[in-house]
């Protein structure tokens, strides 16, 4: 079975780490409860896909392993 290029190198194929994911699974918790906020409005999320990018743009900000924004 050949091994891939980035599994040679000693890391996985994967875009994301562990910490990023755990993030993001709090914010969709926050949101089905109820209680997460975007922003200075405060306003109530109630988007799954706000909630992913909130809990990744939290990720960033701990210094989790997240790729850069899309602009």
């Amino acid at each position: 079975m050949a091994r891939t290029r980035s599994r040679t190198r000693g890391r996985s194929g994967r875009r994301y780490g562990p910490a990023a994911g755990r993030t993001v699974k709090s914010a969709v918790h926050r949101m089905k409860r109820g209680k997460l906020t975007s922003g200075r409005s405060g306003a109530r999320v109630r988007r799954r896909k706000q909630a992913i990018a909130i809990g990744l743009s939290e990720a960033r900000r701990k210094g989790a392993r997240v790729p850069a924004r899309r602009r």
